[in-house]
């Protein structure tokens, strides 16, 4: 009997990559004019951002129905297996809630749902850490407790170019919206407790980025016993940018850069980067 890991698509790890970590993705996806893609089957990050620019009317989402779910829960069960499932933030999809429906209907108690209060670089962190514990041999419960710990102390900071897309996906109010139209704003966001906040706002990518990396100082600095993550919407120019300049103020000896793919991308829009990490 083994531990089995699912997460869904916005954490952003490839098909390739999954087979390689031995974990389930359970795809969202992404509705243009009424035709649906499943994240990272029917369509790719690059095609995706393609369409986006060029489309009339701003795509939408859809979280995973309870039988994508409930088929890796009956797999398991047959086998004796325990799952852990890992989502991202409840508050910004239903894609927990059927999570837990599919548990309901599997009627299999070694069913772990985690909402990870996060998305994106974030969630691929804990998904990495899981992966890592699981691999470690550790037990399914203390693998539960100390990701329930972990997704505590996950931070995650971004610049996006402008709030219009956050705003019209319905993840921000209109009046925090109006922050990113003023006099070229670059907004800078965070994750914090499952729901997005809008942290400060600076003019130009430059300051945009140096506030990204003042703002470690404000939400807790690195934890440099685990890895730091960085995300980028479309092109990677400006998460270059941060990269660089983090690796030049602190001692960090890797930064591996990822590419966002299309349901968060379609919420945070073209020109984001993200950094993520654990903080002390």
């Amino acid at each position: 009997m083994g531990i089995r890991i699912i997460t869904d698509s916005t954490s952003d790890i490839s098909i390739k990559q999954a087979a390689k970590m031995d974990i389930n993705l359970v795809p969202l996806k992404v509705i243009f004019d009424e035709k649906e893609y499943k994240e990272g089957i029917d369509i790719t990050i690059e095609g995706f951002y393609d369409k986006l620019v060029k489309a009339d009317k701003l795509p939408t989402t859809s979280q995973p129905a309870p039988d994508e779910f409930l088929e890796c829960f009956k797999e398991a069960k047959e086998s004796g297996d325990s799952v852990i499932v890992i989502v991202l933030a409840s508050k910004l999809s239903g894609t927990y809630q059927s999570a837990m429906i599919a548990k309901d209907m599997a009627e299999y108690e070694k069913i772990y749902i985690i909402d990870s209060k996060t998305t994106t670089v974030s969630l691929r962190l804990l998904i990495e850490e899981a992966v890592k514990l699981r691999d470690n041999g550790l037990a399914v419960e203390d693998i539960v407790t100390k990701l329930n710990d972990l997704k505590e102390r996950i931070v995650l900071l971004a610049m996006v170019d402008t709030l219009e897309f956050l705003h019209k996906g319905g993840r921000l109010s209109k009046s925090s919206a109006i922050i990113g139209t003023l006099l070229r704003f670059k907004p800078i966001i965070s994750l914090q407790d499952g729901g997005i906040s809008v942290i400060g706002k600076e003019r130009g990518v430059q300051k945009g980025i140096r506030r990204v990396i003042e703002s470690i100082n404000e939400v807790g600095d690195i934890d440099l016993d685990y890895p730091v993550h960085l995300g980028y919407t479309s092109q990677d120019d400006r998460c270059r940018l941060l990269r660089d300049k983090l690796l030049e103020e602190r001692a960090l000896d890797n930064l591996p850069m990822h590419p966002v793919g299309c349901v968060v991308g379609t919420h945070a829009g073209p020109g984001a980067c993200v950094l993520t990490y654990v903080r002390k």
